[in-house]
C-alpha cells in the first residue's frame, strides 16, 4: 500500500491506516510504503503493520499493489513488475493525484464522482477497469453519537487547512448565539489523534471530505465548508448528493464563505434533521461494507493480470514507463527550478533581514540622540524663561531708573537732596 507521506494525519494517509489495519485484522498481511514517514507509520507500526521507506527493504512481491499517489505507485509497479495494481485516485486539483497509466495497473479506485471524471478523461485508462467506492469512517471507532439540543451552542472548524477560526466563523457564530468555537488541525497546531473522542462534544462542524463524515458519523450537524467555498449545511435532503462528491471541491462552488452565508447555513440548524443525516451516513458510510468491497477489487485485479498479464510485454511495460517519465520530466524541472527560486527568496529574505537589523540598530542610535536632544530643548526652554523672566524685571527696574533720572534732570523744588539720595544708593546697589 503506497502513499506520498505517512507523516502527517491527513486524509489519503488516514485512508490507508484504517483500510491497512481492517485488513490486517482480517487476515491479510498489509505493507506500507512511503519515502516521507511520521506519526501515521508509527501508528501502523504500534498497530503491528510494517511500515518501509525504501522497497529494498522487501524482496519478496507482493500478491497486489494498492497504489495510492502517481510517484509510489509507479515505484511500487517498476520495482515488482510481475504483480498487478489497483490504482486509488483521491483528488482532483493535486498533481500526486495524477493517475499514471502502466499495463500492470488492471483497476482504478475513485473516491467520489469528480475523480471518477479525472480518471475518465485520462488518455489510456479504459472505463471499464475504473470503479466508483466513496469515503467512509470506521464506525468501530465513531460510535459515539451526540444528542443534539434544540439550539447550537458549540462549534468546532475541524480543518487541516484553517490556521485560526476565521472572522466571518467566530462572528456568524457569535451572531447566531454559539460563544464555544475551537478549532483542530496540522496548520492551527491543534491535531486530534483521536477525533472519535472529540467530535461528539461539538453541535456543529465546519469540514469537508473525509472530516465531514466523521463528523455526521458522531451525531453532529456539519457545515460543509473550508478555503474552496461553501456547500452549507448538510441537510437529509441533499446528504446524498454531497456524499457523491465526497463533501469536497465542487460542492463548495456553491457559494462563498462570507460571515452572511455561513449565518444562514447556520440557521438552517435542526437536531431532528441532522440526526436523521447521521443515520443515513452510518447507514451509507460504514467502513466494514467497503472493506470487503476492496478485497473483491483486489481479487479482480489478480485474476485479470492471471488472464492478461502474460500477453503484456516487456516492451509495452518499457512504452508505459517512458511514457511516465516524459510526463514526469518537467514537473520535476519545475520542481528543481522553483526550488532554486525559493533558495534564491530566503537568501534575499536573509539579506533584507540584516539590512532590517542593522536599520533598526541605526534607528535606535538615531532615536537615542533624538531624546538626547529633546532633553536638551526642554533645559534650553526652562532657562529661555527664566531668561525672559529676568530681563522682564530689568525692563521694569530700568523704566524706574529712567524715570527718576528724569526727575534728577527737572527736580521738584525742595526734593532734589531726597531725589539724589535715592538714585546713590540704586546705583550702589546695581
Amino acid at each position: 500500500m503506497t502513499n506520498n507521506t505517512l507523516a502527517s494525519r491527513a486524509g489519503s494517509e488516514l485512508y490507508l491506516r484504517d483500510l491497512a489495519v481492517a485488513l490486517m485484522r482480517r487476515g491479510h498481511l498489509p505493507v506500507a510504503y512511503s519515502p516521507v514517514l511520521g506519526e501515521v507509520a508509527d501508528e501502523l507500526r504500534g498497530l503491528t503493520v510494517p511500515v518501509i521507506d525504501d522497497l529494498r527493504h522487501m524482496e519478496t512481491a507482493p500478491d497486489v499493489i494498492h497504489g495510492q499517489h502517481h510517484h509510489e505507485t509507479m515505484t511500487a509497479v517498476l520495482r515488482y513488475p510481475g504483480t498487478p495494481a489497483v490504482y486509488t485516485c483521491h483528488g482532483w486539483a493535486p498533481w500526486e493525484e495524477f493517475p499514471p497509466v502502466f499495463p500492470g495497473i488492471m483497476k482504478y479506485v475513485a473516491v467520489d464522482d469528480l475523480c471518477r471524471e479525472r480518471l475518465l478523461t485520462t488518455a489510456g485508462i479504459p472505463p471499464g477497469q475504473v470503479s466508483t467506492l466513496y469515503n467512509f469512517a470506521d464506525l468501530e471507532r465513531f460510535h459515539l453519537v451526540r444528542d443534539l439540543p434544540e439550539a447550537p451552542r458549540s462549534a468546532l472548524v475541524f480543518s487541516n487547512y484553517a490556521e485560526q477560526v476565521s472572522d466571518a466563523i467566530r462572528t456568524a457564530c457569535a451572531n447566531c448565539g454559539i460563544e464555544q468555537v475551537d478549532i483542530a488541525g496540522i496548520r492551527s497546531g491543534t491535531t486530534i489523534p483521536r477525533p472519535e473522542d472529540v467530535l461528539s462534544n461539538y453541535d456543529i462542524v465546519f469540514a469537508k471530505a473525509r472530516a465531514a463524515i466523521e463528523a455526521m458519523a458522531s451525531g453532529c450537524a456539519v457545515v460543509v465548508t473550508d478555503y474552496a467555498g461553501l456547500a452549507g449545511m448538510v441537510t437529509r435532503d441533499k446528504v446524498e448528493t454531497l456524499r457523491a462528491l465526497n463533501f469536497g471541491a465542487r460542492s463548495m462552488q456553491a457559494a462563498r464563505m462570507t460571515r452572511e452565508n455561513i449565518e444562514r447555513e447556520i440557521r438552517r440548524f435542526d437536531a431532528r434533521d441532522a440526526r436523521a443525516v447521521t443515520d443515513w451516513i452510518r447507514t451509507d458510510a460504514d467502513m466494514a461494507p467497503a472493506v470487503e468491497r476492496w478485497i473483491a477489487l483486489y481479487n479482480d485485479a489478480i485474476d485479470a493480470w492471471n488472464r492478461e498479464g502474460v500477453r503484456i510485454s516487456d516492451a509495452a511495460k518499457l512504452k508505459a514507463a517512458s511514457e511516465y517519465q516524459r510526463f514526469l520530466s518537467p514537473r520535476v524541472k519545475f520542481a528543481f527550478h522553483n526550488e532554486h527560486l525559493r533558495h534564491k527568496a530566503e537568501h534575499e529574505r536573509t539579506a533584507l533581514a540584516e539590512e532590517l537589523e542593522d536599520l533598526r540598530a541605526g534607528h535606535e542610535g538615531v532615536a537615542g540622540q533624538l531624546a538626547a536632544s529633546r532633553e536638551q530643548v526642554k533645559r534650553l526652554e526652562i532657562e529661555i524663561t527664566e531668561c525672559l523672566a529676568v530681563r522682564a524685571q530689568l525692563a521694569t527696574e530700568l523704566a524706574d531708573c529712567r524715570s527718576e533720572l528724569s526727575l534728577l534732570k527737572s527736580p521738584p523744588p525742595g526734593g532734589v537732596g531726597r531725589l539724589y539720595r535715592r538714585c546713590r544708593q540704586w546705583f550702589a546697589k546695581k
